[in-house]
């Protein structure tokens, strides 16, 4: 079943941070980029859902193509009389605004911080940097679990066998991003024997099992401290990892990154410090830029090299 929406973009829009960041898999099973759009496999409610985006100057045309149990096609290849469920709907414009980096509004920080001594410039370099948001909290939350402690190349190989093991295709033959029911239903040798750590194995199938038997809520309008707490007593997350998933997952707009390696790097190499911080120096850095330190954090980012960083 087909649906498709017609979305306005920001002048200035960036299509060039979406892509980078959802064309870290080489292989392209559940995402695939070309020059100005791309496709995503995701689960949806349990449904395979695809979408096909477009972006064709000031907007983005997206085609939202559902695997619904016992959907009919017509000849033209849609459903005939048939509208998509109101909460696939929702479901599916949530994951849009996600996936074309809409959930933060760059111009915000801009206008804070232009005269910034430190990042300023590197905003004048980089105008409209854009945050983007894997399509669901969970897929943030799993993406953030495997990539704690190595490099992005095995990273994005550990997350190429979760979709594999736990999701499924789409009729295009895409493969989705798992949900939580998904992932919970895993044997954990499923993953060891796949070059998933005991302990990184452990605490993806925890927080699906959680999320799943409702112990844990991922709902992105909850309170931001709350979500902090509750992540933060589950074995197997930190801080990074938390304010990795309030940025990607619920696209919260303050968050401090100061327990990470490069955005240490870019306070150190932009004159910050004299020496690399320390995360206790990073996170004192970094609080002159509330309520915005998401967008300084991606700021910081960019400076290394002065380019998006997709593996961020």
């Amino acid at each position: 079943m087909e649906h498709s929406v017609v979305i306005d973009l920001p002048s200035g829009y960036r299509i060039a941070d979406v892509l980078a960041f959802h064309g870290r898999d080489a292989e392209g099973v559940a995402e695939q980029v070309e020059t100005h759009g791309l496709r995503k496999g995701v689960l949806l409610d349990g449904i395979p859902t695809l979408f096909d985006i477009t972006v064709d100057g000031d907007s983005a045309r997206c085609r939202i193509d559902c695997d619904l149990p016992g959907a009919k096609s017509n000849a033209a290849g849609t459903d005939a009389g048939l509208a998509l469920p109101a909460r696939l709907q929702s479901l599916a414009h949530d994951a849009l605004l996600n996936i074309l980096g809409l959930r933060i509004d760059p111009a915000r920080f801009a206008a804070f911080a232009r005269d910034d001594a430190l990042l300023g410039p590197v905003l004048a370099r980089q105008p409209g940097l854009r945050i983007v948001q894997s399509a669901t909290v969970f897929e943030a939350l799993t993406w953030a679990i495997i990539g704690q402690q190595i490099n992005l190349t095995f990273a994005i190989a550990l997350r190429r066998t979760l979709i594999l093991q736990a999701g499924r295709r789409h009729s295009s033959g895409l493969w989705c991003y798992p949900e939580a029911r998904d992932v919970a239903r895993l044997d954990i040798e499923q993953l060891t024997s796949r070059k998933f750590s005991q302990a990184k194995a452990d605490t993806i199938l925890r927080v699906a099992r959680m999320v799943e038997d409702g112990s844990l809520s991922l709902e992105r309008t909850r309170d931001a401290a709350e979500v902090s707490a509750e992540l933060l007593a589950i074995k197997g997350i930190g801080p990074w990892t938390v304010n990795y998933v309030l940025l990607r997952g619920f696209g919260y707009p303050d968050c401090s990154l100061h327990g990470d390696v490069a955005v240490r790097a870019a306070l150190h190499q932009l004159g910050a410090n004299a020496e690399r911080p320390s995360v206790q120096e990073a996170e004192r850095l970094l609080e002159r830029y509330q309520p915005h330190r998401t967008m300084a954090a991606a700021y910081l980012w960019t400076s290394l090299g002065e380019k998006p960083d997709p593996s961020a």
